[in-house]
C-alpha cells in the first residue's frame, strides 16, 4: 500500500521555527480580493454627505450681528454651541456638526473663530470658518436673537 513506510512515522516539529497558529494557516487559504479596492470604491459611494443650506439674508444679519458681539467677548471665554458645515472633500454636500465650548479666539479680518471643546479624549480646538456656520447660539446673546 501507498505510504506504508511513513504511516507510523511521528509528526515531525521544527526545532527552528514554532508553530503557525490555526489563525494563520486558516489566512493562507482565504480567497483572494482580485478586485483590489473594490470595497473602498463601495463603501465611498454609499457614504451619504449633506448639501450646504443656504441661509436668507435675515439670517446672515443676525450671524454677523452674533459674532461681533462675541469679537467683544474674547478674552472671557463665553460658552457657545454653534452649528457648521464640514465640505466633503471627495464628493458635493458635506455634513453638520454641533460643537460646544468656550470661544478661543475670533479674527474678524479672517473671519474665523476658535473654539475650544472638552470632550472623552480631553481638550481640543476647533477652527470654524464663519462662512461654514449655520446657527450660534450662547447666553450673552440678548434675548429673541
Amino acid at each position: 500500500m501507498k505510504y506504508d513506510d511513513i504511516i507510523t512515522l511521528p509528526h515531525h516539529v521544527s526545532s527552528r521555527h514554532k508553530p503557525m497558529s490555526r489563525a494563520d494557516r486558516a489566512a493562507q487559504f482565504s480567497p483572494f480580493a482580485a478586485l483590489s479596492g473594490f470595497d473602498g470604491a463601495v463603501d465611498e459611494t454609499a457614504r451619504q454627505t449633506e448639501p450646504r443650506r443656504e441661509l436668507d439674508e435675515d439670517m446672515k444679519g443676525l450671524l454677523d450681528r452674533k459674532i461681533r458681539l462675541l469679537a467683544q467677548w474674547t478674552g472671557r471665554q463665553p460658552d457657545i454651541w454653534i452649528t457648521y458645515f464640514i465640505p466633503d472633500p471627495l464628493k458635493p454636500g458635506g455634513q453638520y456638526r454641533m460643537a460646544h465650548g468656550q470661544l478661543w479666539k475670533l479674527d474678524l479680518t479672517a473671519r474665523v473663530l476658535w473654539l475650544t471643546e472638552t470632550g472623552p479624549e480631553g481638550e481640543q480646538t476647533v477652527k470654524i470658518a464663519a462662512r461654514d456656520i449655520y446657527t450660534i447660539e450662547s447666553g450673552i446673546f440678548p434675548a429673541g436673537w
